[in-house]
C-alpha cells in the first residue's frame, strides 16, 4: 500500500494535465512553459507562451536566462512523442523544477486550449475536464 501510495504522490509532483497549466497561465503563475520539440513543429502549432527549447538543445547556455525560482512545464506532441520526457529529464539534471504536461500538446488542444503557430486552434469555450 505504502508503495502505491508513493507512486501517486510522484505522479503528482512530476506531471501536471492541461487543465492544471492553463489555471496556472492565467493567474501569472511563476511558470515557464517549454515546447521540447523541432522548431519546426513549434512554428507550425505551440502553446500560446511557449518557449521553444528542444531537448537536444539543453545546456547552461540554452537556459541560462531563465528564473530558476519558476516551475519549468515541458510538452512535446503527445503519448506518442517521448520529448517532454527528454526535456524534463534535461531540465532536471540544469538544476530545474520541472513537471511534464501530460498529453502534451494533443491534449491541451482536446482539452479546448488555443495554440499558436502556423496552424493555430482557437480555443474552446467549452470546459472538457475541470479536474
Amino acid at each position: 500500500m505504502q508503495a502505491q501510495l508513493q507512486h501517486y504522490l510522484d505522479k503528482l509532483a512530476y506531471e501536471i494535465d492541461s487543465w492544471d497549466l492553463s489555471v496556472s497561465l492565467k493567474n501569472n503563475d511563476r511558470v515557464i512553459v517549454i515546447d521540447a520539440r523541432a522548431p519546426e513543429a513549434y512554428a507550425e502549432e505551440h502553446i500560446p507562451g511557449a518557449i521553444n527549447v528542444p531537448h537536444r538543445t539543453m545546456s547552461d547556455e540554452s537556459v541560462a536566462q531563465f528564473d530558476r525560482e519558476a516551475l519549468i512545464i515541458t510538452y512535446c506532441d503527445g503519448i506518442g512523442c517521448n520529448a517532454s520526457t527528454k526535456g524534463a529529464l534535461n531540465m532536471t539534471r540544469l538544476g530545474f523544477r520541472v513537471k511534464e504536461l501530460m498529453g502534451g500538446l494533443d491534449w491541451w488542444k482536446r482539452d479546448g486550449h488555443p495554440t499558436a503557430g502556423k496552424q493555430a486552434a482557437p480555443g474552446n469555450s467549452e470546459i472538457v475536464c475541470g479536474c
